[in-house]
């Protein structure tokens, strides 16, 4: 079996971590997949939702750090394996503007927590923890704890997590704005994919565009922010689903949506 697989099924594409005897940490290897993937999933009409998740009884618990660490390498060496290997996953997931879920199932440590809090929103099992462990080991944060973490908690709450490694439990995830759902172990899966199939089954040229304007919003100031969503809202507008979506609301019926 591979250690990542991806499958694209009824408008899902999945990437599933799949090294459960090491609690799916994480090789270079695997992170050229990943970002191949995600570059796929982007560019694959078939793909509307993109699901993450981990194999066996654990999300993700990192870097691999018995391949990260063998051999000798320089101060240049540990910047540009970041760089130009595990920053790949995150820079593909900044340039796809499809929903991306993580189901988070069991642990997820470090990068592993980063993985998850890269992906828009997160589903988490019961028995699912969280923590940016990196300080345990005497590291920083590698794959972007220090930027997704004080903009989903805050900034003094991010800090006490960086700072501490302490771990976070499934519903505390949920409180403090980690998660946006906690569910039973056994139905996280059927819980995620039945959201993403709704989200699926939406008019992926408005879904695609307010995720955009989501996330540049964020970045820009009101009118600027306004200023854009009236171009998205003139281009969606034009589109094949719109008119679709107006005709299916007057005759009460269930729309059809084929992304033009």
């Amino acid at each position: 079996m591979a250690d990542l697989e991806y499958q694209v099924s009824d408008g899902i594409g999945t990437i599933l971590l799949n090294r459960p005897k090491r609690k799916n940490a994480f090789t270079m290897e695997m992170i050229d997949e990943w970002a191949a993937a995600i570059r796929s999933a982007r560019f694959d009409p078939e793909v509307r939702v993109l699901v993450l998740t981990g194999a066996g009884d654990a999300f993700c618990s990192g870097v691999d750090l018995d391949a990260f660490t063998s051999g000798e390498k320089s101060v240049l060496d540990h910047k540009t394996v970041l760089t130009d290997r595990i920053h790949q996953v995150a820079l593909a997931l900044e340039d796809l503007d499809k929903p991306v879920i993580a189901a988070v199932n069991g642990v997820a440590v470090g990068a592993g927590m980063d993985m998850a809090l890269m992906c828009d929103i997160r589903f988490v099992g019961e028995s699912a923890r969280l923590s940016e462990g990196y300080v345990r080991v005497g590291l920083v944060p590698g794959d972007g704890g220090c930027y997704y973490l004080p903009r989903l908690v805050g900034t003094a709450k991010a800090l006490e997590l960086l700072w501490t490694g302490d771990f976070v439990d499934a519903r505390t995830a949920v409180d403090i704005g980690i998660a946006s759902r906690c569910v039973p172990d056994a139905e996280l899966m059927d819980e995620t994919y039945a959201f993403a199939r709704r989200l699926a089954a939406g008019p992926p040229v408005a879904i695609r565009a307010i995720k955009r304007t989501v996330y540049q919003s964020a970045r820009t100031d009101l009118r600027t922010s306004l200023d854009l969503i009236s171009s998205h809202m003139a281009v969606v507008q034009s589109t094949e689903d719109s008119a679709e979506a107006m005709q299916a609301f007057k005759e009460k019926r269930k729309p059809e949506f084929r992304g033009r």
